[in-house]
């Protein structure tokens, strides 16, 4: 436990260590913008930083920063300025100067301006433009100072260079102001070229009135001339656009009448696609009926005829095999009797051959259970038809109109599948409210008419109506004859008539 305890107490203490430390290197570090330079100078020599940072260690070194950025001021030298002429005039500019961005240039302006104050370091540099300034003027003429500034600007920028480098400054512009003079000498300068351009002013404002006045004749002339061929021009026009015009109503009314011969054909020609069409859905509607009718008694005929085999199974389970198991017993109870009465027979005969009447009366014994036995086999057989005839019977109208009902859908999908073929039906409205809807509505009456019509057709190919075999139905009509819910009970019948030929015999 101790040993964690000291671990912490070194881990925090470490913390604290490199807190206090990154917080000491944040006080000690100095950082300047991309419009400043660094200047760091003590132990190690000058160091210039620019756009960045560095860590100032105290005591030993020290630090300040300079600007970069762009010194804008007005040239305005306070006396006059003689041009070559000898006049004095007045030259207004303004130059824009900052610090090179090269490590030697931002030394050599630290060396001379780093301590002092904007508006100092610009009185120093206005000094040595002024100076410039004046030598420039006084080798040109006043003339070429007003008409000509980008060169004095030109010059002036060449002349300041050298002494710029040197304080480590360059010359981004200086542009002239304005130039003025206390004699007037720059106002009278450009009157000779006005007078001069007054007179030629005045020579082409009288040349210029006499050729308006004869160009407005001849416009007039002109203009005379060009409203009489425009007047003409204008009714043959006219009498083109009136004859164009005709022509346009003539074509007009013919493509009319071609189009609505065109229209009435093609509609003409629609309907009797129609009503061939329909005709031809109907003729496969009646085929589809036709071929689902027999399809329908091969399918019936098929269902009678595993329904009969399986009622014949099941009366072979339920009323034959007991009744010829009876039949069987009857025999064997017959035969064991007709062996007991041929041996007590035997054993009469044997005795007294002198009983004669005895004999007779074991042979009309014999006879009887034979017969007996005939019968009951008769009546067994009889039951067991007689159910499987009901059998068939009942399911025979039930199955046809299980088929029959269960054909419906496929009916229906057979009268509505040759609509699936027509590419396009036109529907051409007559009635009086102007519905359009009804013509469309009609297909789908027909159809279902068509539908409706199965039951029809069912009842003319069989000869029985669906509501009758609707009737006959347990449950759907009257109960059925045996008073119970339709189902036939196994060995019901059969058991029953070999109960009673066994107990009458």
């Amino acid at each position: 436990m101790e040993t964690v305890l000291s671990v912490v107490i070194v881990a925090v203490s470490l913390a604290l260590v490199v807190l206090a430390l990154l917080t000491i290197m944040a006080r000690l570090f100095r950082k300047v913008g991309p419009n400043q330079a660094l200047i760091i100078y003590g132990l190690g020599g000058t160091r210039i930083v620019t756009g960045g940072g560095a860590v100032v260690v105290p005591m030993i070194q020290t630090w300040n920063e300079l600007s970069l950025e762009l010194m804008s001021f007005d040239v305005a030298p306070t006396q006059d300025l003689y041009t070559r002429q000898g006049v004095a005039v007045t030259v207004e500019a303004v130059a824009q100067i900052k610090v090179k961005s090269d490590t030697v240039s931002i030394r050599t302006a630290a060396e001379q301006f780093l301590t002092k104050e904007p508006a100092e370091r610009e009185g120093l540099i206005r000094l040595v433009m002024e100076g410039h300034l004046r030598g420039i003027t006084g080798q040109l003429t006043v003339e070429q100072i007003v008409k000509e500034p980008e060169m004095v600007a030109e010059r002036m920028r060449a002349n300041v260079a050298d002494d710029m480098n040197k304080m480590g400054l360059e010359v981004v512009s200086f542009t002239i102001k304005e130039v003025k003079d206390k004699n007037d000498y720059i106002a009278n300068m450009g009157r000779p070229d006005v007078a001069r351009v007054k007179r030629d002013a005045d020579i082409a404002t009288a040349e210029a009135e006499r050729d308006t006045a004869i160009r407005q004749a001849d416009t007039m002339r002109e203009a005379a001339i060009a409203r009489a061929d425009a007047d003409q021009q204008r009714v043959i026009a006219e009498m083109a656009s009136k004859t164009r015009q005709a022509e346009a109503e003539r074509d007009l009314a013919l493509k009319s009448a071609e189009f609505d011969r065109a229209t009435k054909t093609v509609q003409a020609q629609a309907d009797k696609a129609y009503d061939i069409q329909a005709n031809v859905m109907q003729q496969q509607v009646v085929a589809e009926q036709v071929r689902i009718e027999r399809v329908q008694r091969e399918e019936q005929i098929k269902v009678q005829e595993m329904e009969i085999v399986r009622r014949e199974r099941e009366l072979e389970a339920t009323v034959l095999k007991p009744a010829e198991a009876e039949r069987r017993r009857i025999e064997t109870l017959a035969g064991a009797e007709q062996q007991r009465k041929e041996i007590e027979a035997k054993g009469q005969a044997s005795a007294d051959r002198l009983d004669g009447g005895a004999q007779a009366e074991v042979i009309r014994l014999q006879g009887q259970a034979e017969a007996e036995i005939i019968r009951a086999r008769g009546e067994a057989e009889a039951a067991a038809m007689t159910v499987r005839a009901a059998a068939f019977n009942q399911y025979n109208q039930a199955a046809m109109l299980d088929k029959m009902l269960s054909g419906l859908p496929e009916i229906a999908r057979a009268m509505a599948e040759p609509l699936s073929k027509v590419d396009r039906i036109t529907i051409v409205s007559t009635g009086g409210d102007g519905n359009s809807s009804l013509g469309a509505s009609q297909i789908t009456t027909d159809l279902t008419k068509m539908i409706a019509q199965a039951p029809a057709l069912f009842e003319t190919l069989t000869g029985l109506k669906v509501s009758e075999l609707m009737a006959r139905l347990p449950g759907i009509g009257e109960p059925s004859a045996n008073g119970g819910n339709g189902t036939h009970r196994p060995g019901g019948v059969g058991t029953e008539l070999a109960k009673d030929s066994s107990e009458r015999r």
